[in-house]
């Protein structure tokens, strides 16, 4: 029979592995509280439209990537391929667009979308993110901003700076839904005159939304763009420009650097002005490792009370790209309980339970063998202590404690053994 294997683009996280993901979640957690963030947590799967709707037509998750089915129940449903749409729609069907005034939430976990495999991109992802909503201030923006490059630094990556390494924050204004329009029309009239130098999914941008060519990774169409861009001063309105210069002397009294950037537009169709980007400058035209921005219609869009919203996800596989390969232990047990014989184990699963509920990490020995091949496992195990325990030790009424890197042994009094247990182990 043929050995079944992973899907293609998918993985396992191995034991080896793992331990490196916990640490980066761990980091996650700990500066989103710090922020004030709870978290959400959304199904995998949810109604297609969805994303349809919130992501747009054009949107390359749309047209290319969103895994699409239909259960057997007859409906259409996909899997997510990121995470502020579910939020939002969580955010509305528990009312909290009627009574919240400012909600903060985090969320954690995997993400699908059916793109070519490479390194740092999978067709199951894992994402970090937060999500603002209930606040239009341009300061709300810069939180979001000062959050995200806080947590990179947790992460132990390097913001980059004029003349220094690190990866970089890029940032743009997309205007509000009166510029839209505007925008546009400029945009089309621009591209009209280079259809047949486009790539074919430019020219099906073209048809839709212009804006997405923007978007597009192949260089000759990023070429093209590059004279693309009206001058704000001919379509972006007086709010907007206000609200970005806001947000760009909030960031540099907080130095915070970063780079503007006319051409950024994220992938999805629903943001509004700021909009960010966070970019390895090593990676060519894949080099997102995270991004975000304002989001102040889609509340609405999705049928709640209008909400003014602002967010960003990070991608976990990209943040460990990032970090290059490292040598992660796995946090195995510290403790081996060994039995002499096979009357002994009942024994020594109590040990055990005593220790675990000092908050002490224990593997008993479960199986009728040799104190030897016990010892051997303690040693496989990377255990720092095997407590040993016979007829002889509890007529005693002490335990055997061996410190693995030493030999030494030495008896315990069955009243004291865990708090020797823990100093030694503190240690």
């Amino acid at each position: 029979m043929t050995p079944l294997r992973a899907l293609g683009g998918t993985s396992d996280i191995l034991p080896e592995e793992a331990r490196a993901w916990q640490q980066l979640e761990e980091k996650a957690r700990r500066v989103f509280h710090l922020y004030g963030y709870q978290e959400i947590r959304t199904p995998l799967i949810e109604e297609a439209a969805l994303f349809t709707r919130s992501l747009g037509e054009a949107a390359e998750i749309v047209t290319k990537q969103i895994y699409l089915f239909e259960d057997r129940g007859g409906r259409s449903v996909a899997l997510r391929p990121e995470g502020t749409a579910s939020v939002v729609r969580a955010f509305i069907e528990h009312g909290m667009d009627k009574t919240a005034s400012l909600s903060r939430f985090y969320y954690l976990g995997p993400m699908f979308r059916a793109e070519r495999p490479q390194a740092g991109r999978k067709r199951q992802f894992h994402q970090v993110g937060v999500e603002a909503l209930g606040s239009a201030s341009p300061y709300q923006d810069v939180e979001v901003l000062a959050l995200l490059v806080q947590i990179l630094k947790e992460f132990g990556l390097k913001m980059g700076s004029p003349g220094e390494p690190g990866v970089i924050l890029k940032l743009n204004n997309l205007g509000c839904r009166n510029d839209r329009p505007v925008m546009l029309k400029k945009l089309a009239d621009y591209f009209a005159g280079h259809l047949n130098d486009l790539c074919e999914d430019c020219r099906q941008r073209f048809k839709v939304n212009p804006l997405r060519i923007l978007d597009c990774k192949n260089e000759k169409c990023r070429s093209i763009a590059h004279g693309s861009i009206p001058p704000e001063s001919e379509w972006l309105c007086a709010d907007c420009r206000a609200h970005v210069d806001t947000v760009k002397k909030a960031l540099a009294a907080l130095k915070i650097n970063f780079e503007w950037d006319p051409r950024l537009v994220r992938g999805l169709d629903y943001y509004s002005r700021t909009a960010f980007e966070i970019v390895h400058p090593e990676w060519g035209a894949q080099n997102a490792v995270g991004g975000g921005g304002r989001y102040d219609d889609l509340v609405a869009m999705l049928g709640g009370n209008p909400t003014p919203a602002v967010g960003f996800a990070i991608g976990l596989e990209r943040i460990l790209l990032a970090l290059g390969e490292r040598e992660e232990k796995p946090q195995g047990p510290k403790v081996f309980i060994a039995t002499v014989t096979a009357a002994d184990i009942p024994d020594g699963m109590a040990l055990a339970e005593t220790a675990r509920r000092k908050g002490i990490s224990v593997v008993p020995n479960l199986e009728d063998r040799p104190l030897k091949r016990q010892m051997e496992q303690a040693e496989k195990l990377g255990c720092s202590a095997t407590v040993i325990r016979g007829e002889s030790e509890r007529a005693k009424g002490v335990v055997l404690l061996k410190k693995m890197a030493s030999r030494e042994q030495i008896e315990i009094s069955e009243g004291t053994w865990v708090e020797t247990l823990q100093k030694f182990l503190s240690e």
